[in-house]
């Protein structure tokens, strides 16, 4: 593990979205969903590709809350230019569980 300082932190902004579509992205390599994620008026809404496949159904996404880094670069995947990088953690299993806020709070708001 490498210690950064807060500037380093302060570099990724980590904002809330509400999904508000998910597919099935038959061109990915790995199972995934293409997610457009609702980030407020001041972003919009944003494309991510998204392995969630193993733990999550595409209608069970549709309405989440869940924390994406907004600020990297955009990334061809396919066919998708991901805009958005949805965060999570892998279970035991290797499979990839949301990252979420545990109460509603507004699109947009940056995790500190």
């Amino acid at each position: 593990m490498q210690d950064i300082d807060w500037n380093d932190f302060m570099k990724v902004e980590l904002r809330v979205g509400r999904v508000r579509s998910a597919r099935t992205f038959p061109e990915a390599r790995k199972p995934a969903y293409v997610l457009e994620v609702d980030f407020g008026p001041a972003i919009g809404v944003r494309k991510s590709s998204a392995q969630l496949t193993a733990l999550y159904a595409p209608e069970a996404l549709v309405g989440r809350l869940v924390v994406g880094v907004v600020n990297f670069p955009k990334k061809q995947i396919g066919p998708l230019m991901s805009e958005c990088l949805v965060t999570g953690f892998h279970d035991a299993e290797g499979r990839v569980a949301l990252c979420v806020p545990d109460r509603d709070v507004p699109l947009g708001t940056r995790l500190l």
